[in-house]
């Protein structure tokens, strides 16, 4: 679902400019981001997830970081992030958003943020699944390989 989404054309084209436009407080994290400098992960930067471009994410880890200014503040704003961030939850992804005067006076801090959620989020593929196998010996399928082979009659083959 997911890669058929984030191939659209337009989108793409439009990720492309924003990463040849980027504000001053996603430059600044970029820095941090890029080159696999948070922990081994890499990060990609105005990603197109859907109808969204999304300003950081690591596909590995289904983290989305976002960078907020202040038009982030306005109701009606507040409201299309909301939904933005339903979405991408929806997809199996975390979102968190930072401040563009956040990432300004507190960079370490965020770094930290960041690396918090790397780190207890940790890679899906990883974690142990929600409904795990049935130990040995549970279940229908182990009955039948734990039972002994029925004898055949004398002269047939198996």
């Amino acid at each position: 679902m997911i890669h058929d989404m984030r191939r659209d054309a337009y989108y793409q084209a439009l990720a492309r400019d924003n990463r040849r436009f980027m504000t001053a407080a996603e430059t600044l994290l970029w820095s941090r981001l890029r080159a696999h400098r948070m922990v081994g992960h890499k990060f990609r930067r105005q990603h197109a997830i859907g109808r969204y471009i999304v300003d950081f994410v690591c596909l590995q880890s289904r983290l989305v970081i976002e960078v907020d200014g202040g038009t982030h503040a306005e109701p009606s704003r507040e409201a299309l992030d909301e939904e933005r961030t339903a979405f991408l939850e929806r997809l199996g992804f975390r979102v968190r958003r930072f401040w563009n005067d956040d990432i300004f006076t507190n960079l370490e801090g965020i770094g930290e943020a960041i690396f918090e959620e790397l780190e207890g989020g940790g890679d899906p593929g990883l974690r142990p699944s929600p409904q795990p196998s049935p130990r040995w010996g549970e279940g229908v399928a182990s009955e039948a390989l734990a039972a002994p082979p029925a004898k055949l009659p004398a002269g047939e083959a198996q």
